[in-house]
């Protein structure tokens, strides 16, 4: 496929950063990647494993001449990157981000780009519970849907560019203002974790976690939360701080239905538990059916790393 983008600067090169290179570079998508990030030991590796092409100690040197600079920093670290890069962006360049909330981002990152820069908030459902450089691989997009958020009086033709790049990258790509996204990611994937990283906590307040027959005897459902509960802790500080109120709005909703089946099983209200139950199933059967799961025995635990994206 002919290069998307003459020069691609990656600031961060976690998970995603990562995974976003090995795969631009397996589709042939930019002539030129360059990393950057604050830890000496990511940026070396990054060179050991070959997903950019050079890297830079600083933010600002990463991005000059570059056509697209994606930010892949935990979002607290927003606005510090986006005051810095600022001055240095190429008039035309294209701005995007990968955090999972979006409005906080746009009030931190937009009033740092210079007029005739374009800053396209994003964000790709996809992940592991892993993280760092080493972590990325080329399929971690693939069938994932990835979020745009353009801004009003966005250049049509970078939003065009940008969301072919991440179909080339195997995503499916559906753009939205930037409250939905907040909300919805609030139910899918940031009360989910909280949940788990809750659960898992209880465990451990109980002395439990150590002990060598919950170790050994994990059922599925608390070894889903400890592999929930194992992802990056700042990143995920940060999320919980920057979209409090949808996260807030979808605890106070959590906390309702949880109540109401503690009286059913406190009642002995077995048909409520039941209908309960099984229309949450159907939720289950809808995802796997819409592609965004594996119907794989054990989840698909037994496939590749390359096999199974984690959302």
């Amino acid at each position: 496929m002919t290069a998307l983008y003459n020069r691609v600067a990656l600031i961060g090169l976690g998970l995603i950063a990562s995974s976003m290179a090995h795969a631009m570079k397996a589709e042939g998508l930019a002539d030129e990647i360059v990393g950057f990030a604050k830890s000496a030991e990511s940026r070396a590796a990054a060179l050991e494993l070959g997903f950019v092409d050079r890297v830079t100690e600083t933010a600002a040197e990463a991005v000059h001449g570059a056509d697209l600079v994606m930010l892949a920093v935990p979002v607290g670290a927003m606005e510090a990157i986006a005051a810095e890069i600022g001055p240095h962006l190429a008039p035309g360049c294209t701005v995007s981000d990968v955090g999972s909330v979006k409005q906080a981002v746009i009030a931190a990152v937009q009033p740092h780009m210079p007029e005739g820069v374009w800053f396209i908030p994003g964000h790709p459902i996809a992940g592991t519970e892993h993280s760092g450089p080493r972590s990325g691989f080329a399929s971690l997009f693939r069938g994932r849907w990835w979020l745009l958020t353009p801004i009003a009086g966005t250049d049509p033709e970078a939003t065009h560019r940008l969301r072919r790049r991440c179909e080339a990258m195997g995503a499916k790509v559906a753009e939205m203002v930037a409250g939905p996204p907040d909300l919805v990611l609030a139910v899918t994937s940031h009360t989910p974790h909280l949940i788990a990283y809750t659960m898992v906590g209880v465990a451990d307040d109980l002395r439990r976690v150590t002990d060598s027959e919950v170790i050994q005897y994990s059922a599925a459902g608390f070894r889903d939360f400890t592999r929930i509960a194992a992802s990056d802790p700042t990143m995920w500080r940060d999320v919980f701080l920057t979209n409090r109120e949808a996260t807030l709005d979808i605890l106070g909703r959590f906390t309702e239905e949880l109540f109401a089946l503690q009286r059913a099983i406190r009642l002995g209200d077995g048909a409520h538990l039941h209908a309960y139950f099984t229309r949450t199933r159907a939720i289950r059967r809808g995802i796997i059916e819409a592609g965004q799961d594996t119907s794989a025995p054990d989840f698909g635990r037994g496939q590749t790393k390359d096999e199974v994206q984690e959302t």
